[in-house]
């Protein structure tokens, strides 16, 4: 298993911290477990791996996740839907987003390219860290 790829979630986003009201499963929980459940029959899930993050910093925008993978482009989205009725579909579209940052050398995503949920919620595109010196 190679797992240089990785797809960070954000576990906190829409929990009862953030909601100031009692949910039992944040929406980034919920987004979490859709993804593990997919990634099982998912072809890619020998180049990557699912990570959990307590926290990316975006509150306002989530449910965020991120696509990282050393010498590309690092992407932060957000504004995610995980609610129950729209998670499976999300999850649907981070994966196929995923594939095609993993069949880029660079790891650009362009807009036009990527699925529909994650078109609007690019927060950020990090480029790859420079060789050291």
């Amino acid at each position: 298993m190679n797992h240089q790829h990785i797809i960070f979630v954000c576990t906190i986003c829409g929990s009862s911290h953030q909601t100031k009201q009692y949910v039992a499963k944040s929406a980034g929980e919920r987004l979490l477990d859709k993804l593990q459940t997919l990634y099982h029959d998912w072809v890619l899930q020998d180049e990557f791996s699912i990570q959990l993050v307590k926290c990316m910093g975006v509150c306002d925008r989530s449910c965020a996740i991120a696509f990282v993978c050393s010498n590309k482009h690092t992407y932060l989205f957000g504004d995610l839907p995980a609610d129950a009725e729209r998670v499976d579909k999300t999850a649907t579209a981070v994966l196929e987003c995923a594939s095609q940052y993993h069949a880029k050398p660079d790891g650009l995503l362009p807009y036009a390219e990527r699925p529909e949920p994650l078109r609007a919620g690019a927060i950020a595109r990090i480029p790859p860290l420079p060789p050291c010196q």
